[in-house]
């Protein structure tokens, strides 16, 4: 896809971050791989037909969490500053919210585990409503907050806040998405009967054969 980042996803050129190779081509990279997620997420929302649309996402968020995981996996980085430096307004990204939510229309809203080590009293996991619009909305406004530190030179900020971001709710949010669009697929490629969920499924069925 060769979409441009909508404006107010923009930002400056790189300035020069006093920290060692290694972590500057990290930073880079992780970069380059939430900037290709943001401007791809913008192109798909654009996409008039649903089914290509889920197999684009499916590609795209696991490419993302791929970055994450790259993260996670890192010790704690530290920001520069006691102070977070001023990384611009938030994007707005409502519309592009709007978007996906009409295009995925019948199988936006899914339920997921909140935690699966965290148990209620009766001793099941806490289950909770979510919807792939708000969560990939979600995972993309956390994205560009850090790739405007980066390319306004706070690489040190930039990195702290993916990695901090990633752990407290992009991953989460990102995790729970992959897990619909991949239950959406597997419906397809295997006719699945998810018992309680068919008003869903036939859904999917009808997105999946538009693409």
């Amino acid at each position: 896809m060769t979409d441009a980042p909508d404006h107010d996803v923009a930002v400056t050129p790189l300035a020069a971050t006093p920290l060692d190779a290694d972590t500057e081509d990290l930073a880079q990279q992780i970069a380059d791989q939430v900037e290709s997620f943001l401007v791809a997420l913008q192109a798909i929302a654009r996409e008039e037909e649903a089914g290509p649309a889920v197999s684009l996402l499916l590609l795209e968020v696991s490419q993302v969490l791929l970055a994450g995981a790259r993260l996670g996996v890192q010790r704690d980085f530290d920001p520069a500053e006691e102070f977070e430096p001023d990384a611009g307004p938030d994007p707005d990204l409502d519309e592009m919210r709007l978007r996906l939510a009409r295009l995925l229309d019948g199988v936006d809203e899914f339920t997921e585990v909140f935690d699966p080590y965290t148990l209620d009293a009766e001793g099941r996991p806490e289950l909770l409503e979510a919807s792939l619009s708000d969560d990939l909305t979600s995972v993309a406004s956390a994205l560009a907050h850090g790739l405007r530190h980066f390319r306004a030179g706070h690489v040190a900020e930039a990195l702290w806040w993916w990695q901090f971001s990633y752990v407290a709710s992009w991953g989460g949010e990102a995790s729970g998405a992959l897990r619909a669009l991949q239950a959406i697929v597997a419906h397809d490629r295997l006719d699945a009967d998810f018992a309680g969920e068919l008003d869903r499924v036939a859904a999917a069925d009808v997105l999946l054969e538009r693409g």
